[in-house]
């Protein structure tokens, strides 16, 4: 390995390792390649901030491919809305194989690079295309689809649901990865969508070996949808 490569692969591994997770090998390596990509390229487009190119195993890769313990198990098609870089849906897609997977954000360059990365990682159950979810034409070819949302929401929550509830199956999930006070961001969300949602559960992403209080206040909340 090379001394890039040999950090990336102690920094993830500590943390499966701290947290009790045992992934193959195999995922291991693909998302030590994935890491790499994505710095690599980061140097040509802001996929991630430059500032956190050296906690990408941490804020990105880790908590991408550990919030895949909380997806429900009946799931097995999932689309992430705004994948920006390709997180959280390609690190889903390689801890999770037997999932199929779409990925969608409006900004051609950076779906671009996404479909490169899914061509270098050789995943055959994930694909990327550059659109708006609320694009009607998108809307057609993907009604009713999906099982699962699953997004790094920077959109309010009330948002989310607005895109999420045409693409999803009579009974399906969002999951979305959120920071800081989201109080008011449910209020407004079950203000509009109460009678649809039929449950909702919000955990602490707290984790070894940085964050085991949750200081860096991520949460991740699990939405259980009837429409």
């Amino acid at each position: 390995m090379e001394v890039q490569e040999q950090d990336l692969y102690r920094q993830l591994t500590t943390f499966y390792w701290e947290n009790d997770l045992r992934p193959d090998e195999e995922q291991i390596e693909r998302l030590i390649q994935f890491a790499e990509l994505v710095i690599n390229k980061n140097s040509v487009i802001n996929l991630v901030s430059r500032k956190d190119i050296q906690s990408i195993i941490e804020n990105h890769i880790f908590i991408s491919a550990y919030i895949s313990k909380f997806i429900p198990e009946r799931c097995f098609s999932y689309i992430d809305i705004g994948t920006g870089g390709g997180f959280p849906g390609i690190p889903v897609a390689i801890v999770k194989p037997e999932m199929r997977g779409v990925l969608v954000d409006s900004i051609a360059k950076k779906t671009t690079a996404v479909e490169e990365f899914i061509e270098k990682l050789m995943l055959i159950n994930v694909k990327v295309e550059n659109s708006r979810v609320e694009d009607p034409e998108f809307i057609a070819r993907h009604h009713g689809s999906f099982d699962l949302v699953v997004s790094r929401a920077t959109v309010p929550l009330i948002v989310l649901m607005r895109y999420a509830l045409p693409l999803i199956k009579q009974k399906a999930w969002v999951l979305a990865m959120k920071g800081g006070d989201i109080a008011e961001e449910f209020d407004a969300m079950y203000l509009k969508f109460k009678h649809c949602i039929k449950k909702h559960t919000v955990y602490e992403l707290h984790y070894k070996p940085t964050n085991l209080k949750n200081v860096k206040g991520k949460k991740l909340v699990l939405l259980e949808i009837n429409k």
